[in-house]
């Protein structure tokens, strides 16, 4: 008989192939010049080139406000989809999980077409919408699923205790839901720093997002540089990992 352990073996080499050798290649072309020979250069120019530091600024800035207006539309509906009495929830879940079922370049589309039709100027207002559109089931789903694991028995002690339904709210629910919430962040900030295909057809490529500028390079064939900012990318993303997971932890340590 094949062992449990053999299945493994098709996922391990689809791992290899397209996760672990892509990434090498990344690393391998940041530290390279155009011949070939080991250098730093890729990676310190980024910090001296002012169109791609304002480039990157530009994209933290459109991810914080995307990730905060996420936050402030996902938690009320998460919170209603985990709340037992709605007797509706499933069929609202539904209706946030269809769009996922249309490729996102396809839903950008349409969506450019449809400021077209209503004749709205394409610019970052666009943008966003474009972006809260395409990401906020990933801020929803999982405070969703953190609201619904929660222990109820916090909730009704306070009340007990005398606690206002709004004061429930803000000392148990919300502290409880927190790393639901940096779950969230996470899945939305991230490729919202790198998206490039939202911003090019949501503000006629008017603005640039940083993974626009790694797209440039690389259709330009400046390889290099193009896998030095992705290096940098991933260096964000490995880092901001890390602190989520901490703060996680700490949530779920001692917040009551």
């Amino acid at each position: 008989m094949i062992k449990r352990s053999h299945w493994s073996i098709p996922y391990i080499i689809f791992m290899v192939v397209f996760v672990v050798l892509p990434l090498l290649l990344i690393v391998m072309y940041a530290f390279q010049d155009g011949n070939g020979h080991f250098t730093f250069a890729n990676i310190t120019r980024f910090f001296t080139d002012k169109d791609s530091l304002s480039t990157f600024a530009l994209s933290l800035e459109i991810a914080i406000e995307n990730t905060l207006i996420c936050i402030l539309l996902g938690y009320p509906a998460a919170w209603i989809l985990s709340n037992k009495d709605y007797n509706r929830s499933a069929v609202t879940a539904v209706l946030f999980i269809m769009p996922m079922w249309i490729n996102a370049l396809m839903r950008t589309l349409a969506t450019a077409e449809l400021f077209n039709v209503l004749g709205i100027t394409l610019g970052k207002g666009t943008l966003l919408f474009g972006m809260v559109y395409d990401y906020i089931p990933f801020m929803i789903y999982p405070i969703y699923n953190t609201l619904s694991r929660m222990d109820k028995s916090y909730a009704e002690a306070a009340e007990d205790l005398g606690a206002t339904p709004w004061k429930v709210f803000w000392k148990i629910t919300v502290p409880l839901s927190l790393p639901g919430v940096m779950s969230g962040v996470l899945m939305v900030f991230m490729p919202t720093v790198s998206t490039f295909a939202i911003s090019e057809f949501l503000t006629n490529n008017k603005i640039k997002l940083f993974g626009t500028i790694i797209q440039e390079n690389i259709n330009s064939s400046m390889w290099n540089y193009g896998a030095a900012l992705a290096f940098i990318m991933l260096l964000i993303i490995g880092i901001s990992t890390l602190f989520m997971n901490n703060d996680e932890k700490a949530a779920e340590g001692g917040l009551i």
